[in-house]
């Protein structure tokens, strides 16, 4: 069995309008996609949750209310596997101006742009990785239903 190398949280996360809130990921010579937002789970993170609300702050300037795990996904890396959780969300607020990740400084790692797409029409878009875009089309109803309240505690 592969050892975890790296373990990562990302969110299904909606809006209030039935839109996915993703990434658009630009980068010099490769045609742009989408994520997810989300990264990876520091030592200082006391839960999964925690680390995806940190995340979606840094990455979107975001909070929202985290609801249930919903999927896993694991990779092969070099060494290893790197694991992903993902978390239904639904969108509270967005505030671009408080985005402060690595990825907002280091202009190398190219384009993060935000970009809201409607559940249905999904199906068109290059979201990586292809399993989890599988997952939320088959299952939009589903995620709807079970998203959570946007009553913060």
């Amino acid at each position: 069995m592969s050892p975890v190398v790296r373990r990562s949280v990302r969110a299904v996360l909606i809006d209030d309008e039935a839109r996915l809130v993703m990434i658009k990921r630009t980068r010099p010579g490769v045609a742009p996609y989408w994520t997810t937002p989300g990264g990876g789970i520091e030592p200082e993170d006391v839960s999964r949750e925690a680390a995806l609300e940190r995340e979606l702050l840094e990455e979107l300037g975001a909070t929202a209310a985290v609801g249930r795990q919903v999927a896993l996904v694991a990779t092969p890396v070099d060494g290893g596997q790197s694991v992903q959780y993902f978390f239904v969300a639904r969108l509270v607020g967005l505030d671009a101006a408080v985005r402060c990740g690595d990825e907002h400084i280091d202009v190398a790692r190219g384009g993060y742009e935000v970009e809201r797409i409607p559940l249905d029409q999904l199906a068109g878009c290059d979201l990586r990785p292809v399993t989890i875009k599988d997952f939320i089309v088959e299952n939009r109803a589903a995620l709807l239903a079970g998203l959570p309240s946007t009553v913060l505690s």
